[in-house]
Order: C-alpha cells, then structure tokens, then sequence
C-alpha cells in the first residue's frame, strides 16, 4: 500500500511523540524548565566527575563485596578497569516544585547512553573469570530535595534522593571472549533484578539521604539554656557628682543578636544586691561567652559604663551552679593599663543545661515536628518559637525599607532592615520562654519601613500588621502560615510558629 502523507499540524500529540521521541521535555511539557547549561557544564566536568565518581563507587562497593564473597566460596572480586567513558548524561528537563518549607525540590529527566568500561575480576577455586560491562543505557526520573535550607554554606544540609518512577536499565554483559548475555533467558532476568533492587531501595517515598552538614550547627538551634543569677556587686566606683551611682547590669550572649537582660537599677548604691535570674538560650557552648556589663543609670543622656567582664560557657560545667565572682574590667584587653585600676566586684551564679538528646532539633525533622522544652523551664512552661520567613508584596508610599517588628506582651523583637525591597526574606527566628501556655494571647507581627535620608517628612511608615491567635499554636504545636497584612492593598507575610511544652516535673 502507498504511505499515507498527512501534514504534522494533522497529527495527534501521541503520534508525534512516536515520529519525535528526542523532542526534549521543556517543549513537550511546560511544567518542565530547559537546563542546557546544565548539559554544557557536565560536558565540561565529566572528566573530573568521572574520576570522582569512580572513587566513590569503590569506596561503596568494597565492604558490600568483603560481606558477600563469604557466602559464594569466592576469593575475591576487583574491579580491573573503572571509568563512566566519555559520554556525560543529559538532562532533558527539570521541573523545580516551591513550598512554604525549608526545602528545595527538583525533578531533573536523566538519560545516559553511555560508554562505560567497567571490568570485574572474580577469583575462585582457582580460577579467575572476567566479565564487562558494555553499551550501557540509563532513562530515569529522581527526585532531589536540598533541605533543610540554612544560612551557612552550601546552604543546604542534606539531599534526598528517590525514584519517582522505576528506572529503565539497559545494558550488555561480556566474559572475555563470550558474550554472557547470549545465554537464552539471562539478559532478562539479570536486567530485572538489577531496576528492582534500584527501585526498591529508592522509589518515592524511599529516600538516599545524603549528609553535608551537621544541620543543627548550621541552623544555630538552641542546645541548650544557661541560668544566670546575678547575686550582688561590691566596691563599685562613683559616677555621679552627688558621690553614688545608680547600677544595673547588662547580660548578653555573644554570637547572639537578640537582646540583652537587664537587671533593675538601684539607686544610690556601690553594694547593690539584685539575686535576679535571667535565662538564655545557648547555641553553641564551646564557643560562646556570657557579658557582663554594669552601667550607672542616667535619667538624661547616655549610661556610664562602670565596668564588665566575660566568662566562657565552656569553663561551666554542665547541671553544676557556680558562683563567681568576677573583677570589673574597663574592657577585655589584658595590656590596657586602666584595667589595672579597680573598677569593682560582681558576683554571679551560673548554670548551664543542656538539652537532653531528645530535646535536640534533628535536622530537617524541627520542622515537621515539635520537639518539647528543656527541663530549665518550669512544668507547665514551654518556649514558643517564632521564624519570619518572607513577606510579598509590601510597599510604602514613601519608602519602601522593610523589617519586621514582633510585639509579644509588651516585649518587641525586630528582624534586621533590607533595603528597597518589596519581596524581603529575613528567615530569622526569635524565642520567647514563658512559664505558661499563651493561649489567650496575640502576636502583633508588623512590617515597617524606615529611612534615613534627612529631611524626609515621614522617616518611619507601617506596611502592614497582622495579630495572629496563639490559641492554634499550642494545640497544634506548630503553624506555618501566610497572612494577609492588614493596611497592606497586596502583601502578605509567612510565619512559622512553635510551642515546646515541657510535659515534666522537674
């Protein structure tokens, strides 16, 4: 019969997928994106990653081969040539998902028509048989997910890797001087195992995780909580005319952005006694230091510094008070010579406690689920976790310099200030110890824009607020919404909140 000719814009879509297999996926499916930079860049680094691959593989497969050869009554099985050759794989699409997590999640097409020299030496009974993989063919679809996402390079502290599909595998099989795959049946049965065993250790939602980072450093989350007492101060020197002072002190964590604790002032007084507590949330105890720094109240213009001094977390032990008390310093370098000058005593009680195991954030899981207080919270208690992520949308009508102001019973935190930028991302977190459950409570989340520039009629202008309920935080446990600004014609803000109970007696 004579073919029959029909124009390609009479042809349905199944018929020429037919004609047109190679036709790349971007231009098939518009969920996925074109990456031939992708395909360039591997072209360019296939050498290298061949190398570094092959290393690996090794690595990987010499204790699964020393486990099995037992079994079999076989010496031994070496690799006697490894390389991927010199066809890199190709990328024929990516799709790239976006959630409201820390997580970033990409479904790149994989195909890999390679020409791989993989030569496997099996030694037994005396004998030695030597086989080779030939014409290798890979069509897979994975799924990458970077996560958590964090502020610290590579910026990401685990992948994840799946099959969302079972891949397809094809390839030859060749003893020196025979062809394996000729046996009736074999090739068939060899190739089946082979993409099961791959799909079953990997089909979504079976996950190769991948660490790069420890992500609870990364992610700076709190390993545990330091008790400071501040008990007295002795000897201080004078600071005002009148022949007293009017001392307070100061407590910070450093490495910390948030704010720090301030004891009462008390007037008139070069002994003062506080016996105050404070409680600090620590991030890294090998690392971070407690500050001391006294000041002397002034009704009008700037507090006189009277004095500070610094003690390492490290030299704390863990779950022991310590006394101590410290020598005023006008500041920490040793070779100042007006740190030979007495500036005064402060005494302290330090306890630093450190979360238990389970208490502990476990790498992306924080986000899914809430782990409970620390036991330096009273029963009862708890912390509630707050992380503002982005806001979309925001603009001023004069300015538009965005931050974040978080208003918690009558105590207000701020994120850092970016400029001009309607679609700012912050992701920073801010912790709030309560001794109860905020159930009827609000936050007040609000965006402000502010300016420097002289002149200007209005230096400081809202973008918007929302009051978001607590009440869902403590019975979920955890929220991670979008809210509507209100006084804002388009923008919303994401928040991300926590309650950690403490479900214990002390």
């Amino acid at each position: 019969m004579d073919p029959e000719i029909r124009p390609i814009d009479e042809q349905d879509s199944e018929t020429l997928q037919r004609m047109l297999p190679e036709i790349p996926l971007w231009v098939k499916n518009p969920d996925y994106d074109r990456i031939d930079w992708l395909n360039k860049f591997l072209g360019y680094m296939w050498p290298y990653l061949d190398k570094a691959i092959c290393k690996i593989a090794r690595n990987i497969a010499a204790p699964i081969i020393a486990k099995q050869i037992p079994k079999y009554k076989i010496d031994s099985v070496e690799f006697e040539t490894l390389t991927l050759g010199s066809l890199p794989p190709t990328f024929s699409g990516m799709k790239v998902y976006v959630t409201d997590e820390k997580e970033l999640i990409m479904e790149p097409c994989l195909k890999w028509a390679g020409n791989p020299n993989v030569t496997v030496a099996v030694k037994a009974f005396g004998l030695k048989a030597t086989a080779q993989v030939v014409d290798l063919q890979v069509f897979a679809l994975p799924r990458i997910t970077l996560k958590p996402l964090v502020p610290s390079f590579p910026c990401f502290a685990k992948i994840y890797v799946s099959l969302m599909e079972k891949p397809h595998v094809d390839f030859g099989l060749k003893l020196v001087g025979a062809d394996l795959m000729s046996i009736p049946g074999l090739y068939r049965v060899v190739q089946e195992i082979i993409k099961d065993q791959v799909a079953n250790m990997y089909l979504w939602p079976k996950t190769l995780e991948v660490p790069i980072m420890d992500s609870t450093k990364a992610l700076k989350k709190p390993v545990g909580i330091l008790c400071v007492k501040v008990l007295r101060a002795m000897e201080l020197k004078k600071k005002d005319l009148m022949g007293a002072s009017d001392p307070y002190v100061k407590i910070k964590l450093t490495e910390d952005n948030l704010p720090s604790k301030k004891t009462t002032v008390k007037h008139k007084n070069l002994n003062p006694e506080w016996n105050e507590e404070f409680d600090l949330a620590v991030e890294d105890p090998e690392t971070q230091a407690v500050e001391f720094h006294v000041y002397d109240w002034e009704q009008v213009g700037k507090h006189d510094k009277m004095g500070m001094n610094v003690v390492p977390l490290k030299e704390l032990p863990p779950e022991d008070p310590k006394v101590m008390t410290l020598d005023l310093l006008k500041n920490m370098d040793l070779n100042d010579p007006q740190n030979e000058k007495s500036c005064g005593r402060l005494e302290v009680e330090l306890t630093y406690v450190p979360f238990k195991e389970e208490d502990l954030p476990s790498g992306f899981e924080e986000s899914s689920t809430v782990q409970k207080a620390p036991d330096a919270i009273p029963a009862g208690g708890g912390l509630l976790v707050v992380i503002v992520h982005e806001a979309q949308d925001v603009e001023g009508k004069y300015h538009t310099n965005p931050h974040v102001r978080l208003i918690f019973r009558g105590e207000e935190r701020k994120t850092k200030h970016l400029k001009k930028n309607r679609d700012p991302r912050w992701e920073e977190e801010f912790q709030f110890m309560l001794d109860e459950p905020p159930t009827n409570d609000k936050l007040r989340v609000e965006v402000v824009s502010t300016t420097s520039r002289m002149g200007l009629l209005h230096p400081k202008e809202s973008l918007g607020y929302v009051d978001i309920s607590l009440a869902d935080v403590v019975s979920n446990r955890r929220i991670n919404e979008k809210y509507h600004l209100i006084g804002s014609k388009n923008g919303q803000i994401q928040i991300e909140m926590q309650w950690r109970e403490q479900l214990h007696e002390l």
